[in-house]
């Protein structure tokens, strides 16, 4: 998936929230899959982790932005 940031910022939030859902419900797999045993790929542990992280950045830049433009 490995999204970057400027891909991110051209999505409208309602994406990006259904993005972050993915991303949450595959770290729960995998976490998953860790504990049993049963993961091929720990790296990409790490990428659904920063991909969340971007998500959420992206998200929060979003409404500080919002919120500049209500003041």
């Amino acid at each position: 998936m490995a999204n970057s940031a400027t891909e991110l910022r051209d999505k409208t939030p309602d994406q990006l929230r259904e993005q972050l859902t993915n991303l949450k419900k595959e770290a729960f797999n995998l976490r998953f899959q860790q504990a049993t045993g049963q993961l091929e790929s720990t790296a990409r542990m790490r990428a659904v982790r920063r991909d969340t992280a971007r998500v959420l950045t992206v998200l929060n830049e979003k409404a500080a932005a919002a919120a500049g433009e209500a003041k």
